[in-house]
């Protein structure tokens, strides 16, 4: 087994790949539905070098709004890194008093989330909709 450091970039050969490919990079999209409430959706991996990113993101918003939901719908990898980013966000979201909320729907999600229990510690939805219907936070369903 190979473990190469993720702060070495190779320069030509078979790991010369775009950081986005070799690093598996999280891209985040964020939309606001209605007053108040905020829909983070994040795809591609999330790891110990995406999570930071996450993290600031979700916590930057837990602050300013009554309701955050974080689709994880598009990620194929949710490591210990991001489950530890979901643990601290819905820490954060409780003592702000704000609703925090997680959809998964790939078994890349649901898996580790099923495995640790945490599927229990938090809200968890089959789709946006259904997160944001869970209060009547969607003025629009």
């Amino acid at each position: 087994m190979t473990v190469q450091d993720p702060n070495v970039v190779a320069t030509s050969g078979a790991e010369s790949a775009p950081d986005s490919a070799r690093t598996g990079r999280v891209v985040r999209s964020v939309e606001y539905p209605a007053d108040g409430v905020t829909v983070i959706a994040a795809t591609g991996e999330i790891d110990m070098l995406t999570a930071p990113e996450l993290r600031a993101d979700v916590l930057g918003r837990l602050d300013s709004d009554r309701t955050l939901v974080l689709d994880l719908s598009g990620v194929s990898f949710l490591g210990s890194a991001g489950l530890a980013v979901l643990v601290e966000a819905s820490q954060h979201a409780k003592r702000r008093g704000t609703a925090f909320r997680v959809v998964a729907v790939e078994r890349a999600v649901i898996r580790p989330l099923a495995a640790t229990g945490l599927g229990e510690v938090f809200s968890v939805y089959g789709s946006v909709a259904e997160a944001l219907a869970a209060d009547g936070a969607s003025s629009a369903g």
